[in-house]
């Protein structure tokens, strides 16, 4: 059990785990065996289970499921998992773990790969990891792989002629497994249950392609994803074929409908030696499937590769991707493969509220929106399925107003305030991307969205006891908002520190400084937190700090209207929405402004406009229909959203895009941010 702090105890003798060699890290399989003799069948067992940095568990050769919740080095967070296949006699428990050894934006490396753990049966403990566990590094996966993109893991490459059926066969030859160290020490610093709901694997059958394709085979690179955009090139649409000759390949494309979390798989018949490349898609252009180009920004390389052994055989990679496409590449080999494909589908179980009842064009933006939401809630908010996968600071403001629509589950919430908390670097600043070393993107006004969502526990419907959250962070809060103050120039106005980003958004608004938007954020900010420390009595200075704040931003204010700095561009849309919501503009001059910043979003041209604010993005026009609910205007916001939104719905769109449009290379097709109007329906 949890102690009052959220820590973990684990039981005497377990420890932390690894393979023999301290140095097989860098996309490295390692695969962990124990076994346990029990006289009778517990009527309750009970597996608590980590590792850095992922598993995939099975007992008695069944696939129980994956883990861990991403979780920072300082507290590992714990898997909770009822065990309802145990047997008399001898039970047989697997675990294969992945060490990427790199850090990416899910997960901070630490130079070791391990395995944490322990079993109960009927409340005793029965089991733990230790150095009686059998441990093999599993070789048929490659490590010499690119990274699947700059946000994420290595490409999946196994050679299935080297793997060996370890799940149930004897152990012989493997090594004791390497005490790495005890429960707790300088690696893993602490241990703490799991604060998100346990996924659930749907596995779906994949009967009718979207298309098939017939061609030449291509010679085999380093890189399988240029495999795949060459086989593209030089394959033709076709029938599926029944036979597949040497030199030959057959591609097979899916349509999920939506993106989804997911992860290919397939069951065939083999010579031995060919190669299948499944890989993952999200958008279609001019009607063809759009495969990512990896020497553009993200470097994207959704495809992976295996190489088959003879016979019957089913084969799945290991981490779940994100796509609405699928996409299986298969080389011939002279004998009739008869695949039958299939899907994973991870999903974050969440007990619902049915959605209101609407006129049909809403009614279909809130259908879109929460497909959305619910895809893009994995262990905790991610922010798209397809290119990333990861939990944004600032992108759960917007989320979570999503899923407090359709569910009281608090967890997602809270999980983002902790998990921000946890990263404040030595400056007190917060960490943009949880967990996640990514300095390339600290963003400043991510800080100020901390605030937010811990103000909107308030509010939440599934928060008991908003004060005992605000109390758990209230030395972040006050280092946090101590060091804002010192980024304040000699005019009173913040100054974005240096190496930071002002804030992340699509719109070409100005990033001069000292910028109006970015100020406004950080004094909707400090009135929230002087809210916070009223309501609980604490002494603080903030609501002094506004005041000061809102005076010195005077200096924006032109003779022909606001500026995004002095002398610089008109307000943006979403400048002067904040304006409006933080009180800095009221009366008729706050019913202007909001008239303005409706027009813009009813007149549905996205480029540029001469004389018109720039436009907001998706995610950003939840600060719109703030500023625009402080005024009483809200047939105003489901009028935007019925235009904005609702043309996506007759556009077809399944999900919310991260942006009015995403021509853009590697462009998301479901993003979790711009599902918000979910919340405000």
């Amino acid at each position: 059990m949890a102690d009052a702090n959220g820590s973990l105890k684990a039981p005497d003798g377990a420890v932390w785990v690894g393979p023999a060699h301290p140095f097989d890290l860098r996309d490295a399989y390692v695969n962990f065996r124990a076994d346990i003799v029990l006289e009778t069948v517990p009527s309750k067992a009970i597996l608590r289970l980590t590792a850095d940095s992922r598993y995939r568990l099975w007992v008695n050769g069944v696939f129980i499921g994956r883990g861990p919740e991403r979780s920072w080095p300082a507290s590992m967070a714990v898997d909770e998992r009822l065990i309802m296949n145990l047997r008399p006699g001898m039970n047989r428990i697997a675990v294969q773990v992945y060490s990427p050894g790199h850090s990416h934006f899910a997960y901070v490396h630490r130079g070791a790969c391990g395995l944490m753990g322990w079993l109960e049966t009927d409340g005793e403990v029965a089991l733990t990891t230790g150095p009686h566990w059998k441990a093999r590094r599993d070789w048929s996966w490659s490590d010499r792989v690119e990274r699947v993109s700059i946000y994420g893991t290595g490409v999946e490459d196994q050679n299935l002629c080297l793997a060996e059926s370890w799940l149930e066969t004897e152990t012989l030859g493997w090594d004791p497994a390497r005490v790495v160290q005890g429960a707790t020490g300088p690696i893993w610093q602490g241990l703490r249950p799991r604060a998100t709901a346990l996924p659930v694997e749907e596995v779906q059958t994949l009967d009718a392609p979207w298309q098939v394709r017939v061609g030449p085979a291509v010679a085999a690179s380093a890189d399988p994803h240029l495999d795949l955009r060459k086989a593209f090139s030089v394959c033709q649409s076709a029938a599926a074929p029944a036979l597949l000759t040497s030199g030959t390949q057959g591609i097979w494309i899916f349509d999920l409908g939506e993106s989804r979390s997911c992860l290919g798989g397939v069951e065939l018949t083999a010579a031995g030696g060919e190669r299948l490349l499944i890989s993952y898609a999200e958008k279609l252009r001019q009607g063809d499937l759009l495969l990512p180009d990896p020497d553009t920004y993200c470097r994207m390389r959704t495809t992976d590769r295996f190489t088959l052994r003879p016979g019957r055989q089913v084969v799945e990679g290991f981490t779940p991707r994100g796509a609405r496409y699928l996409v299986f590449a298969l080389e011939g080999g002279g004998v009739a493969a008869e695949p039958k494909f299939h899907v994973r589908l991870p999903v974050t179980p969440v007990v619902e509220r049915p959605l209101p009842r609407l006129d049909p064009r809403l009614q279909g933006v809130a259908r879109m929106c929460r497909r959305t939401v619910l895809n893009c809630l994995q262990d905790g908010f991610v922010d798209g399925v397809w290119r990333e996968s990861s939990l944004w600071l600032g992108d759960a403001v917007a989320q979570d107003w999503a899923l407090r629509a359709i569910s009281d589950d608090p967890r997602p919430l809270v999980f983002a305030i902790d998990m921000a908390a946890e990263g404040a670097d030595a400056e007190g600043l917060l960490p943009s991307v949880l967990p996640g070393e990514v300095p390339a993107y600290a963003v400043t006004d991510y800080n100020f969205s901390w605030v937010e969502l811990l103000a909107g526990c308030a509010t939440h419907p599934g928060v008991a006891e908003p004060e005992a959250v605000w109390q758990r962070h209230w030395g972040t809060l006050t280092r946090m908002l101590e060091r804002m103050a010192l980024a304040r120039g000699p005019d009173g106005l913040l100054r974005n520190p240096p190496g930071r980003r002002l804030f992340l958004d699509w719109s070409p608004m100005s990033r001069a400084e000292p910028n109006l938007t970015l100020n406004l954020r950080y004094l909707h900010a400090l009135q929230l937190a002087a809210g916070m420390a009223e309501r609980v009595g604490r002494t603080a200075d903030w609501t002094a700090a506004a005041r000061e704040l809102a005076c010195a931003l005077q200096g924006h204010k032109a003779p022909d209207g606001w500026r995004e700095s002095p002398d610089g561009e008109p307000a943006s849309q979403l400048g002067l929405a904040l304006l409006v919501l933080t009180g800095m503009v009221q009366g008729d001059a706050a019913v202007a402004l909001a008239t303005r910043v409706v027009a813009r979003s009813l007149d549905l041209r996205d480029e540029p406009l001469v004389g018109q604010p720039a436009l907001a993005s998706p995610f950003m026009h939840h600060y719109l229909f703030l500023a625009l609910q402080s005024l009483g205007r809200r047939p105003d916001i489901h009028a935007i959203i019925s235009a904005r939104w609702g043309r996506w719905v007759q556009e077809g769109l399944s999900t919310t895009p991260e942006n009015w449009s995403i021509d853009f290379p590697d462009g998301s097709a479901c993003h979790g941010f711009s599902a918000h109007p979910l919340g405000w329906l």
